[in-house]
């Protein structure tokens, strides 16, 4: 019984945050007159997939105490290379899915070298990679345009056996190939190391810039493939820079949401995938109720602050403020 109340105690915010989406998808499917619809649940799923996987990029990052800034100018770079690269033979496509790839986790390089090597703040470093990265974007498209392979397209978009989206397979491969191994991994410890307490974890002789490096490569890897999802769905390429940073703005937000601390150590993905659901889900919900579209700023707001007042209550009751890290 005391493993399970410290299993609830440690995990309580990504559990609340999963109740909230449900509750809150429920609502929009009971209230929706076209009901409980495959065709909803997969353009439903392809929206909230494609802020998920940047709200985990962002999440490794925050974990190690730092933002990610450019995380949603990635995710349009990556964007614009797929619309024009994934075209053409199988073969054509193949390698153009590898260029998006590695040009992602290229870009996530690039900020953890900043950030190890260069010593500066990750908020400065990111912030002025992202206006680089978004530069590229706009070389590439201009203006919102392109392809992607058509039958790749309608397959990742659609489900199998009529019920289930591949988006959401999609997204559960990620967790098990990626998010899994990085936590149970020695440098998975020693990202939550570095984020809890950095100074102690370096006198213990943790690798601080080897884990910080791994962090922001895989979050590029995952700003890729989030760049590469969205082409499917959209079949275009767009380097629109508000799109990047209402991206990354709903990253953050989502990883809050979650449950993820903003100062590093404590938190992961699960709990920021239902973060981005739930952000997501509130589009539903003013389209269902016929309510303003500039009433979104306000309801992300007030669900942002709740978030944010129940992670500070925890902190506020604790007896010792590392029982927060354990």
């Amino acid at each position: 019984m005391s493993n399970v109340r410290l299993w609830l105690a440690q995990n309580y915010a990504p559990i609340l945050t999963a109740v909230v989406f449900a509750a809150m998808f429920g609502t929009y499917i009971g209230e929706s007159s076209a009901g409980w619809k495959v065709a909803i649940l997969d353009t439903a799923a392809n929206n909230a997939v494609v802020l998920a996987i940047v709200a985990m990029a962002q999440t490794l990052v925050v974990i190690t105490r730092g933002v990610d800034l450019s995380a949603g100018m990635i995710f349009i770079m990556a964007n614009c290379i797929a619309s024009a690269l994934v075209v053409g033979s199988p073969g054509e496509v193949g390698l153009g899915i590898f260029g998006v790839l590695l040009a992602g986790t290229a870009a996530g390089l690039c900020n953890g070298l900043l950030v190890v090597l260069g010593r500066l703040p990750p908020i400065i470093v990111t912030l002025a990679t992202g206006s680089i990265f978004s530069g590229i974007a706009l070389s590439i498209r201009p203006t919102p345009g392109g392809s992607v392979n058509e039958s790749l397209a309608d397959f990742m978009t659609s489900d199998i056996f009529g019920a289930i989206p591949v988006s959401l397979i999609l997204l559960l491969a990620i967790i098990v190939l990626i998010w899994v191994p990085f936590r149970m991994s020695v440098i998975g410890r020693y990202c939550y190391a570095a984020g809890s307490a950095e100074s102690a974890a370096y006198m213990s002789g943790v690798p601080i810039g080897r884990a910080k490096l791994v962090a922001y490569t895989l979050a590029g890897l995952l700003g890729g493939i989030a760049g590469l999802f969205v082409t499917f769905v959209t079949d275009s390429g767009d380097a629109g820079a508000s799109v990047g940073g209402t991206y990354t703005l709903n990253s953050i937000a989502a990883v809050v949401i979650g449950g993820t601390s903003l100062y590093g150590g404590v938190g992961g993905a699960i709990g920021s995938i239902f973060g981005a659901f739930t952000l997501r889900t509130i589009d539903d919900l003013l389209l269902v109720f016929r309510l303003p579209p500039l009433w979104q700023p306000l309801f992300q707001g007030f669900v942002l602050l709740c978030a944010v007042s129940l992670g500070a209550v925890r902190i506020f009751r604790l007896h010792n403020r590392l029982d927060g890290f354990q």
